[in-house]
């Protein structure tokens, strides 16, 4: 797999590893952007051929430090994906089963960087449920301008990059442009939450009188943000997210019409590292539902 030159430096060795005196990178421009999505699906494909479905049911789930839930498929897919990503672009690559002092340190200080998370839905994947993916996202300065999911169960692919709209690859089918379908009134909506139990005041409201018609929680979360961008969901709310949970998926739902915010933030690119480490998510699948869902989210926080 050959590296993609950006414009103004030269290819790196296979090493995958950066001279202390190579240039930096200036803005990817649109063409670099597009090429990139063909061998990253190629290596998407087979990690999770390869590594990650032989595994299912098979392995079982430890707690890491934080409580979370990880597996043997976690380690070795993202092992995978730092190994053969910088062959594609030569960057480094934030991984959340990093450890925490350098996962920190590259988000706030890197330049170019993947970000990924290797099995998303690990909960899922543990208890035999088929609700989980694989998100691979390319930041630049921590703004997202190059995203892939894959859902290995369904064989679909979601992939975007900035200023060139969102795509969804079904098995057997060609790509097709995910774009704005027709929106529903809030009271009609399906929402998907996360981290329900961490929403505080919010968890209160959604209990007395959720505004939608419908709540689910599927336990995945780079899975939901491709849901809303397919318009399969219509709005979506969230107590945290770390950057391997929303890089792909947020910039999938923004170039196929979406919209989102945090709790408290408009613009969701803000470029502040330490509250873009963990935060939260106002998310919906058209703008003029997602100025309702955020006026009456941020009424009941």
């Amino acid at each position: 797999m050959s590296t993609i030159a950006l414009p103004g430096e030269k290819v790196s060795d296979q090493s995958g590893v950066s001279g202390k005196n190579a240039p930096k990178r200036p803005p990817i421009n649109e063409f670099d952007l597009a090429q990139i999505a063909e061998p990253v699906t190629r290596l998407v494909q087979e990690i999770a051929m390869r590594d990650l479905m032989p595994r299912f049911r098979r392995v079982a789930a430890e707690r890491k430090h934080d409580g979370s839930v990880v597996t043997e498929a976690d380690r070795v897919v993202e092992a995978a994906l730092a190994d053969a990503l910088p062959r594609i672009v030569d960057c480094p690559v934030l991984g959340e089963e990093m450890d925490l002092v350098s996962q920190r340190q590259l988000w706030a200080n890197g330049e170019w960087f993947w970000c990924v998370d290797p099995l998303d839905g690990t909960a899922n994947f543990a208890a035999g449920k088929r609700y989980f993916g694989i998100s691979v996202a390319l930041m630049h300065r921590r703004r997202s301008v190059f995203g892939m999911v894959l859902d290995p169960n369904r064989d679909e692919l979601f992939h975007a990059h900035l200023g060139g709209g969102a795509w969804l690859t079904e098995k057997h089918a060609a790509a097709k442009r995910l774009k704005v379908q027709p929106t529903v009134p809030l009271a009609d909506a399906y929402l998907e939450i996360g981290r329900y139990k961490r929403l505080g005041r919010l968890q209160s409201a959604l209990r007395a009188h959720a505004p939608c018609r419908k709540v689910g929680q599927i336990g995945a979360s780079v899975l939901q943000w491709c849901h809303l961008a397919a318009s399969r969901v219509d709005v979506f709310l969230h107590a945290g997210e770390h950057p391997w949970d929303y890089a792909a998926g947020a910039l999938i739902l923004e170039e196929a019409g979406g919209r989102t915010a945090t709790l408290t933030h408009d613009d969701y690119w803000r470029g502040d590292a330490d509250a873009m480490w963990e935060q939260s998510v106002i998310a919906a699948r058209h703008p003029a539902l997602f100025e309702d869902w955020k006026r009456w989210v941020r009424q009941h926080v």
